[in-house]
């Protein structure tokens, strides 16, 4: 089997660590394409049960803040470390997506794969930024969880986080990390 560009990027895709992010980032440009591969998902019923909050420049700091304005609500001994640190989260790397799903029942597309589909959007950003050149790690941390912290980020009551993707230039590539043998996570039926 011939090696191509696309199956040596699949198999040598890693996740940045969350503090080797630089700039740049993304461009306007390279940002659409990101969001256009990552929308072409399965996507039974064409649903798009999912979308897209992108986090860049200020907004940021913005995002930011208004994490830190709901830990001091949940929270009012956090220390001011711990708030400074909420207010910097997504400023760790130039661009953070946030894929948003949007699962709802629907009469003949189970929620499940609907919620795939999210996931499936969270797995093309992170190819398709690596196929770009850019370094990028998807994560939920606690805002993916806590109902306050979504809607302070602009999510509906029945939208749930898939997860953040940073995204930018890597510091450091990262070695690879031991994979399961095929014999371990394989069953022929």
């Amino acid at each position: 089997m011939p090696m191509t560009d696309t199956l040596d990027l699949l198999l040598t895709r890693r996740s940045t660590r969350i503090l080797d992010f630089a700039e740049p980032g993304p461009t306007a440009q390279e940002t659409d394409t990101l969001l256009t591969i990552a929308a072409r998902v399965p996507d039974h019923g064409k649903l798009a049960p999912w979308r897209f909050i992108l986090l860049e420049g200020e907004g940021r700091a913005r995002a930011g803040a208004a994490l830190a304005a709901v830990l001091k609500e949940m929270n009012p001994e956090a220390d001011t470390r711990r708030i400074a640190d909420e207010q910097a989260r997504f400023t760790r790397a130039p661009l953070v997506v946030i894929v948003v799903s949007r699962a709802a029942p629907h009469v003949k597309i189970p929620e499940w794969e609907q919620v795939l589909s999210s996931a499936a959007c969270a797995q093309n950003l992170l190819i398709a930024a690596a196929a770009l050149g850019y370094g990028a790690t998807w994560l939920t941390e606690w805002a993916a969880y806590e109902p306050k912290a979504r809607a302070a980020l602009g999510l509906a009551e029945d939208e749930r986080i898939t997860g953040f993707v940073y995204i930018g230039t890597a510091l450091h590539k990262l070695e690879d990390r031991p994979r399961p043998p095929l014999e371990q996570i394989v069953t022929r039926f």
